[in-house]
């Protein structure tokens, strides 16, 4: 049937990986004209075609259903094929898959096979859908297109990343997001760690403490007694200062955290939904104590989290590696590895996880524990290396862009990069416009500007997105290569 079709198409390239046979009925994805449809087809001219839309053509007495990549064919992929829904990842190593653009699955899953990871496909943030114009059903069915074409069966995870209101998570749950990363950080008193005692008391005995099922006091005799073995003979035995300053830091991040998991519990009681909790946009770095308060509170309060991010030692910005002692990152992973597992073994998350190539030799070489990776902004990244190699024009058009508006789009990220470092553009070719995306400053401003790139006002956006997608799906063979090549990259360390 499927040789059939091609006569009628020779042009059409099948997804081999995607042909499925389903009552009597083929379905598989094709790319015809730099565009993909899915294409189901059946010896008989059915009035039904399980729902989906599209355009009827009949080769030779065989019938067949051309159908778009719509929200509503996505919706009936998602009924009939059971893989291409999100679930859970568990307590399991994960790596989250930002597609700004959402043409970048295909290559993620390629990338991750046999790696062990399980892929968090779907991850967007409230800030990122509001940069890029996409909503998260768009997010979600990009992600359930590219697991149907490349047959891949062993699960793909959804990330609502950085939700703060019940109204964010929402929004993530009617799209059919599984994950869902609490972002409490309007909540965190980064003040607390140069108060006096005298004002750490004060503002420790004004907590919400009827919301933490505690008293101040009773909290005090409990906690002061904590002396722990972490890890190679490490010892955690918080000072009273130490314990004041971590509960006035945090106190209302673990009430607020609760407010939010019991939120999900009782409006969407059968929903199979996990839950990150996010202490990494903080002024400091997540000290020992900070993290075993955060952890033992949730517990005991019933909040079971999949994963929690730390702000980790040295300086994670985006779109670079990690600047910092290595030395230092390891001895504090090992420690707050050793808490993860006295409550509930829940994952280490690595935020702004994108192109930390030290750390993850450092995470992969200690092997032990969970982790979470999250990453972004290294695909759109890519997408522009492809750019750059293909359509160099378009590409130096973006890059002046961004540096005009580095100053106004950098104030939301922590980031060093420089626009005067980047190298004069006039005399540049090809290869070396494309080994710009491996400089730092210049992998900067490319990064905090994509949204005023892809949506930002005016029709200058408008050209760049519409130009970006029609280079990738043009060129999306050599697009694909970069993402493969890029991700491998950055799994390989994890062995």
């Amino acid at each position: 049937m499927i040789d059939l079709f091609k006569n009628a198409y020779p042009s059409a390239e099948i997804y081999q990986q995607s042909v499925i046979e389903k009552e009597g009925t083929l379905f598989f994805m094709i790319r015809n004209e730099s565009e993909t449809f899915l294409v189901i087809g059946s010896k008989e001219n059915r009035s039904d075609y399980f729902s989906f839309r599209g355009k009827r053509v009949e080769v030779e007495g065989c019938f067949f259903l051309k159908c778009d990549l719509s929200a509503h064919n996505a919706d009936c992929l998602r009924s009939l094929f059971s893989f291409t829904k999100p679930v859970p990842a568990g307590k399991r190593n994960s790596y989250g898959l930002g597609d700004r653009l959402g043409n970048a699955g295909a290559a993620h899953l390629k990338a991750i096979r046999e790696t062990g990871f399980f892929p968090v496909l779907a991850q967007q943030s409230i800030r990122e859908l509001e940069r890029t114009g996409r909503t998260a059903e768009e997010v979600l069915d990009a992600a359930s297109w590219a697991v149907y074409r490349e047959g891949y069966k062993s699960g793909f995870g959804a990330d609502g990343d950085h939700l703060k209101t019940t109204e964010d998570i929402d929004l993530m749950m009617n799209a059919g997001f599984t994950m869902f990363t609490i972002d409490p950080s309007e909540y965190v008193v980064n003040e607390a760690i140069n108060m006096s005692h005298k004002e750490l008391m004060h503002h420790f005995e004004n907590l919400p403490w009827n919301l933490l099922h505690d008293q101040p006091e009773k909290f005090l005799e409990r906690v002061g007694r904590v002396d722990v073995l972490l890890h190679d003979g490490f010892k955690l035995s918080p000072s009273l200062n130490e314990i004041l300053t971590g509960m006035v830091k945090y106190g209302r991040v673990i009430t607020h955290t609760k407010m939010l998991a019991d939120y999900i519990k009782q409006k969407w009681p059968d929903y199979p939904a996990e839950m990150e909790l996010s202490v990494d946009e903080t002024d400091q770095p997540t000290t020992l104590t900070e993290h075993y308060l955060i952890a033992s509170e949730l517990a005991g309060l019933g909040v079971d989290l999949v994963s929690l991010a730390p702000r980790f030692c040295g300086d994670f910005e985006k779109g670079v590696d990690f600047r910092g002692d290595l030395d230092q990152f390891r001895h504090e992973y090992l420690q707050h590895l050793a808490i993860a597992g006295m409550f509930g073994g829940y994952k280490l998350s690595i935020h702004s996880g994108s192109d930390k190539f030290s750390v993850y030799e450092v995470i992969g070489s200690i092997n032990a524990g969970a982790v979470h990776v999250k990453t972004a902004g290294t695909s759109y990244l890519e997408a522009l290396r492809t750019v750059a190699e293909v359509n160099p024009e378009l590409f130096l058009q973006i890059l002046e862009f961004s540096k005009k508006r580095f100053d106004e789009d950098k104030k939301t990220y922590h980031i060093s990069g420089r626009p005067e470092n980047i190298p004069d553009l006039s005399s540049m070719n090809g290869d070396d416009l494309k080994n710009l995306l491996n400089q730092d400053d210049a992998r900067q401003v490319l990064h905090v500007a994509y949204g005023s790139v892809l949506h930002g006002q005016g029709e200058i956006s408008k050209k760049f997105k519409k130009e970006i997608m029609n280079t990738l799906e043009l060129h999306q063979d050599l697009y694909e290569s970069n993402l493969v090549k890029h991700f491998r990259r950055h799994l390989r360390p994890f062995g």
